[in-house]
């Protein structure tokens, strides 16, 4: 305890760190309170039918990702996430368009002018979901009090406009704070859910038909036990000899060691599982926006419309293979790899450089890849588990799936931020024993 006091202490007393921390504090406090700021002419006493919406399904998912703004009707009602959808598009873009993979070699600059275009098509998406979300809340009964056209028009720029504002906190939060602006965001929506779930599920165990205190104990001891997992996932690392030679004077070459190239498990991160869960609610859409639920495709809203059942989960655990294999392939390039190493007289014991070098690294990243992606499909799933199991599906969200990964990604590589500003400033770091591992958690 007076080791965590006086690194506390510590942190405060260093002024760079201190101000970017409340920086950070400050713009994450004003996005809660945004996303409790109901759209102009919505009479907020008449959001239970929305509310009752998003506690399941897709929609409960993109509710917990807002950190309950949409249930809520807000101003930041879509939040971040067609930010993300643009994200996506843009990395995505880069395996097929010659622009797009010319800017991502450009560095800084092109960066910037990739974070522009993104900027540019988040308005496009977020532009083309907000008539769906109006529609949508006066499909569900909303009280409106404004004329018919007046409500769409002003909901429509509004809710464009919370969208770049979101967007606009996160960068700030990333030049200006602790970092990873877009995914504190994500993560402090996710987290505002947690004492609502909490309750909510106490209240389940300790009523006539729950499990009682024994009950809800061990899901608290699960529930610490599935963090160490994701944790582990997160923070394991597998790595690929390679030994580096340098050329000298006179011919031949001097041995400079051996190094390695580290390659994470899950190398991936969260991006499957977001690709997979997209996937799986689109045939269901499809189907009951067409409406052939009675015309043959009664299958379909048994598979991928039961969250629980074994076919969703198992489709849902097969496309997180595939997508982790692909997000992988997209991440490191096993080929410019190989190019490095072969430039600077750097080499695989018993590879010849070059393409066989590649080949080899490639069959190694698959090897690693495998297990990954096997763990991250448990994952996945674990959330629907809990619920066959009784658990609310509010608080089954933190049992697995992108809330876990998120969370323990996010506090990971904040708390890697923290600690080097210690380190640099000669302090001891936040974990005993050497520096801790963080990752890369923007998304």
């Amino acid at each position: 305890m007076n080791r965590f006091i006086q690194t506390l202490r510590n942190i405060w007393g260093i002024t760079e760190l201190r101000e970017k921390l409340l920086l950070t504090a400050g713009l994450l406090l004003v996005y809660r309170l945004g996303s409790n700021v109901v759209l102009p002419g919505i009479d907020p006493s008449s959001l239970e039918n929305l509310q009752s919406q998003a506690s399941e399904g897709l929609i409960g998912l993109i509710n917990a990702f807002s950190g309950g703004a949409f249930a809520n009707a807000s101003i930041l009602a879509l939040g971040i996430m067609p930010y993300i959808s643009a994200s996506i598009v843009i990395q995505l873009a880069g395996l097929a368009v010659p622009a797009v993979q010319k800017m991502q070699k450009e560095g800084e600059s092109g960066r910037r002018k990739l974070n522009q275009i993104t900027r540019y098509l988040t308005i496009l998406i977020v532009a083309a979901q907000a008539p769906g979300y109006i529609t949508n809340l006066i499909y569900q009964g909303v009280n409106i009090t404004l004329p018919m056209s007046t409500f769409w028009m002003a909901s429509w720029v509004v809710i464009i406009a919370g969208t770049i504002f979101a967007m606009w906190l996160g960068e700030r939060i990333t030049e200006k704070g602790v970092g990873n602006g877009i995914s504190l965001l994500i993560m402090i929506g996710i987290i505002a859910n947690f004492p609502q779930a909490f309750f909510q599920e106490v209240a389940t165990q300790l009523s006539p038909s729950g499990g009682g205190w024994i009950k809800f104990l061990i899901e608290i001891v699960a529930l610490y036990l599935v963090f160490l997992f994701a944790i582990a996932i997160t923070q394991a690392v597998r790595k690929v000899p390679l030994e580096y030679a340098k050329r000298v004077a006179g011919g031949g070459s001097k041995s400079l060691g051996r190094s390695y190239l580290p390659v994470r498990v899950n190398a991936s991160g969260v991006m499957p599982i977001i690709f997979a869960q997209a996937l799986m609610f689109v045939p269901l859409t499809v189907v009951q926006y067409a409406g052939l639920e009675g015309s043959g495709a009664t299958w379909v809203v048994d598979v991928f419309g039961n969250i629980q059942g074994f076919w969703y989960n198992f489709v849902f655990a097969m496309l997180i293979l595939v997508f982790t294999y692909f997000y992988t392939a997209i991440q490191i390039n096993t080929t410019q790899i190989a190019d490095d190493l072969k430039r600077n007289g750097g080499f695989v014991p018993g590879i010849k450089p070059g393409e066989a070098t590649g080949n080899y690294i490639d069959d190694v990243l698959a090897k690693i890849t495998l297990p990954g992606a096997i763990l991250l499909a448990l994952i996945a799933i674990l959330p629907s588990v809990a619920m066959t199991l009784g658990i609310n599906m509010q608080w089954a969200q933190f049992y697995g799936g992108t809330s876990l990964l998120i969370i323990v990604g996010v506090v990971l590589d904040t708390l890697m931020q923290i600690e080097s500003y210690l380190l640099n400033s000669h302090y001891d770091g936040l974990m005993e024993g050497g520096r801790m591992r963080g990752r890369n958690t923007s998304i």
